[in-house]
């Protein structure tokens, strides 16, 4: 069980970092996926479309790899390199029905990999393994969610359907590993739905809904029980039972309906169009478009330009045509529903309603199926048929993360498979043929996260085989673990050694809450009882001391054979008769795992119960559908990175092409020669125009004959060197327009600088009057007097010299010069301005028989001069702040502007 938290909007925890987590709800031929992060708003992921979902394929335009839409309509014009419905091929046995049924539906070609499972096959021949084709998918969602984010994402929470096998969910956790991302959990859809249907709602009396899922690949029910505990606000969520059909779903309804106009197609031309791959993935395609129409309408028309064999297909599909065709689906639409109900012991009459979810609910022969099952006031649309899944995942997810605090929600899934461990019996003598032993320890129903212990009286090491009781699906394999204990001989030689009686092997099997079966630990173990001997044993084993005193006296205070409870791990004993010896023997007799003396305190402690624990290796193999081996996995990940950064540096190559050509267009209308008074005119030369005019057409012919097969470093290198020509141009533009802003700027530092130095100058004339102290000396104003002097005289001058200058001739002074001499003015000054008034001693009377009025006056004296006064103006006969004190203002209506060339107007757009 898991505690998660769930509510509208979710709260990030104080955290050094901060961690996003991705929800993905991968179906047959959709897939949404949402994204949890502080700071993001919590909603279903946008592709590259902007759409809310995503479909679930991947196809390849000759060298380019498409995703969603763009590869799903790829299959009409490229259908052996289009790939749709790759989720029915997970861990999918070659030889089984789910390939054969793939095979009906899809154009791609279907090959066996080294794994006996089922791979596809594009038309260059290059071969993907499911896998591989379901990472690629997931990587793309990956590129999505990292733009949203900002950052990179890892951990990811998957979808799948309650039924699938461990195979499968081995399958999906590899293609997790191969596209870059972490499994943070997989949880069943069913459960996902009932979260989010929980997340805004209380259930203050226990309520009973089954979850109706009807995808495109299967239909399933989940039966769920729902309550809120009144003392801690709570939501607890347990699923009682799950029912499903594999083989009935959306997929199916469209591959009937394909049928219908493929039999329309061959009477009226006499054709047979299911030998034309192209033809058939145009039909598959209809047949969607079609079905949609059906749910809302009681007829559609059909329309297929070329389909096949240059001919246009036209015809009209009824629904009382479509719903004939699948007359005999119907009883299996509801069975989901009856065997949830039954294997979760609820009858009808407390069923709270039954939530409608997934594409294929709007069909209109499920949704009557369903309602004569159940009544029509049982039926629930009150959760978003597309998104509930991907939104509870997410949910789901947050909680795991630990990063969001959220509405409490406990969800307690189970197992929709028994699952039995069986081994071969020790031979009772060399003749008798083996035996085996089988019993159920994950019946269906078991609840997820769980441990089963299993406990075996062997002598030697054995090999224990874990499989399905019965079919999961056509085709695949029942056997689905087998773990060899080793060791065991030894380890009972050990146990007999250190006393010990009813020596047993155990070994603890884990069913995890992703569904994972696994062995996590094998021990040999027996019962330990405490006798004289075996304490001078543990005394040599444990390191005890040697003498003959002790010894004896821990043998009269353990006294007989006294039974010891395994599991505790302490014994007290009796005090020693001798007094000498109490304390030492009383230590050394506390506990088993204390054998030592008092001054052996270091020795570490052993208790019974390790004492009578030997831990044993095992090894876990997997004989039926292994998942992939680290070295497969690093494989697989090699090939997407690799198409990966060749997809990057295409990317960039088409970036710095596009760049380049759309730079030449800009420079060809700037050259035109019917622009005659353009800025760019204006600030060119005709020389430069030439030039440039002659490098713009060599780069055009270049780009044309060469341009598609350059390197991304030669179309950067081409637009360097007309940029090159175009800079003194450029140049020219941004001193014209910076310039009236630079000379502003230094125009204004000299009138500040001018505007401190005469305040400063009288304020320093009055203080040393009034013999006060000041805070310049009149060589510090000398010095500031001589930059703003220096300033002006080469400001003028140059002034005067740009004034000559024209607009298409490189200006004589730089505006970087004019703010760097400018700076060098503004320093000194605030150097100077920004200093505080010095403080001076108070004076002390000579002597005590100073009269009032000057023991007055002297303490007015003392309390100007020892205390800053607030700024004053000029008529402040203290002096002792003034405006050049402060911040030196900026007051352009004061100052004298310099004439100027105005910049020319509107050249920024044109260049």
């Amino acid at each position: 069980m898991r505690l998660i938290h769930v509510c509208q909007l979710l709260l990030a925890l104080p955290s050094a970092s901060l961690a996003a987590v991705l929800a993905i709800d991968y179906g047959s031929d959709w897939m949404k996926a949402s994204l949890m992060k502080p700071g993001v708003p919590f909603d279903v992921l946008l592709n590259k479309d902007s759409k809310r979902k995503i479909q679930s394929s991947v196809a390849w335009k000759k060298d380019d790899r498409l995703f969603g839409g763009d590869a799903f309509n790829m299959a009409s014009r490229f259908p052996s390199d289009s790939f749709s419905s790759v989720k029915l091929l997970q861990a999918a046995p070659y030889d089984s029905e789910a390939v054969s049924y793939f095979s009906n539906i899809s154009t791609a070609q279907v090959l066996e990999t080294s794994r006996h499972t089922a791979g596809l096959k594009q038309s260059d021949g290059t071969e993907w393994a499911a896998e591989e084709l379901l990472a690629m998918q997931l990587a793309y969602v990956k590129s999505l969610a990292e733009s949203v984010a900002g950052e990179k994402v890892y951990d990811v929470v998957v979808t799948v359907p309650p039924y699938y096998s461990q195979f499968e969910r081995d399958a999906v956790a590899d293609a997790i590993e191969i596209s870059g991302l972490r499994t943070l959990a997989l949880i069943n859809d069913g459960s996902a739905v009932a979260i989010n249907y929980a997340m805004t709602r209380n259930f203050p009396t226990p309520e009973y809904h089954v979850i109706f899922d009807a995808g495109a690949s299967s239909i399933r029910a989940t039966l769920v029980s729902f309550s809120t505990d009144s003392k801690t606000s709570s939501t607890q969520l347990t699923v009682l039972g799950v029912g499903y059909d594999r083989s009935v779903g959306g997929t199916e309804l469209d591959r009937r309906l394909r049928e219908i106009l493929v039999e329309q197609f061959v009477a009226k031309h006499g054709k047979d169009i299911r030998k034309d791959k192209r033809g058939m993935a145009k039909l598959w395609k209809e047949a969607g478009r079609v079905k949609s129409i059906l749910s809302a309408n009681t007829e559609a028309v059909s329309m297929v330009e070329s389909l096949a064999f240059d001919i246009d297909f036209r015809g009209k599909v009824t629904r009382a045509q479509f719903e004939a065709a699948c007359e005999d689906l119907k009883n299996r639409f509801v069975r989901p529903i009856i065997d949830a109900m039954a294997n979760g012991k609820i009858s009808s009459d407390k069923l709270s309603s039954v939530i409608l979810f997934g594409g294929g609910t709007r069909t209109p022969i499920i949704q009557a199926a369903v309602k004569a099952l159940v009544g029509e006031d049982k039926i629930a649309l009150n959760v978003n048929t597309d998104e509930a899944a991907v939104l509870g995942a997410a949910l789901y997810g947050a909680g795991l993360s630990r990063q969001f605090k959220t509405k409490d929600i406990k969800l307690s899934d189970i197992l929709s498979h028994d699952v039995q461990a069986s081994y071969f019996a020790a031979p009772t003598s060399e003749n008798s043929k083996p035996r085996t032993i089988t019993t159920s320890i994950f019946p269906v129903g078991s609840k997820v996260n769980s441990k089963k212990t299993l406990t075996f009286k062997r002598k030697e090491d054995f090999v224990i085989h874990f499989d399905y009781k019965n079919e999961i699906a056509p085709g695949f394999p029942t056997h689905l673990l087998e773990v060899e204990i080793l060791g065991i001989t030894e380890a009972l030689a050990n146990l007999t050694e250190r006393g010990a009686t009813n020596n047993v092997i155990k070994a603890t099997v884990q069913l995890s809450e992703s569904g994972f079966l696994s062995v996590t630990d094998a021990i040999a173990t027996g019962d330990i009882r405490m006798n004289p001997s075996l304490v001078c044993k543990l005394k040599d084993l444990f390191g005890g001391g040697s003498s003959k005193e002790s010894v004896d006296e821990e043998t009269a205070s353990a006294g007989s054979e006294t039974p010891i409870d395994p599991e505790s791990t302490s014994s007290s004993s009796s005090s020693s008769s001798t007094s000498s010896a109490s304390s030492e023997s009383e230590s050394e007799s506390s506990t088993l795992s204390s054998a030592s003396t008092p001054s052996k305190s270091a020795q570490p402690k052993i208790s019974l119960k390790e004492l009578g624990t030997i831990a044993l290796n095992f090894t876990s193999s997997f004989p039926a559908i292994p998942p992939m081996t680290v070295t497969e996995k690093r494989e697989s990940r090699s090939k997407l990175r690799a198409i990966d950064l060749e997809e990057a540096a295409k990317a960039r190559k088409e970036e710095a092409r596009n760049n380049l050509e759309s730079y030449m267009y800009r420079l060809r209308d700037l050259l035109d020669e019917e622009n005659k008074d353009t800025p760019f005119k204006k600030c060119s030369q005709p020389s430069e125009r030439q030039a440039l005019m002659e490098k713009l057409e060599e780069t055009f012919m270049w780009l044309h004959d060469k341009g598609d097969h350059a390197d991304t470093s030669v179309l950067l290198d081409k637009r360097i060197a007309l940029e090159t020509l175009e800079k003194p141009i450029i140049h020219r533009y941004q001193e014209i327009e910076a310039f009236p802003q630079a000379l502003n700027n230094s125009q204004m530092w000299n009138w500040s600088t001018r505007l401190f130095l005469t305040e400063a100058r009288q304020n320093l004339s009055r203080e040393l009057e009034a013999d006060l102290p000041s805070k310049w000396t009149e060589d510090e104003l000398d010095a500031l007097e001589k930059t703003l002097k220096e300033h002006e005289t080469w400001l003028n001058i140059w002034v005067e010299k740009q004034k000559s200058v024209k607009s298409y001739q490189d200006p004589v002074i730089e505006t970087t010069e004019m703010k760097a001499r400018a700076r060098v003015l503004e320093t000194h000054l605030q150097k100077l301005a920004k200093r505080k008034i010095p403080k001076t001693r108070k004076t002390t009377t000579a002597t005590t028989s100073t009269t009032s009025t000057s023991a007055t006056d002297a303490t007015a004296s003392a309390s100007v001069t020892s205390e800053p006064v607030a700024p004053t103006s000029d008529a402040d006969t203290t002096g002792h702040e003034s405006a050049a004190e402060k911040e030196i203002p900026v007051d352009t209506t004061q100052q004298e502007q310099v004439p100027i060339q105005p910049p020319v107007e509107g050249i920024r757009d044109e260049l």
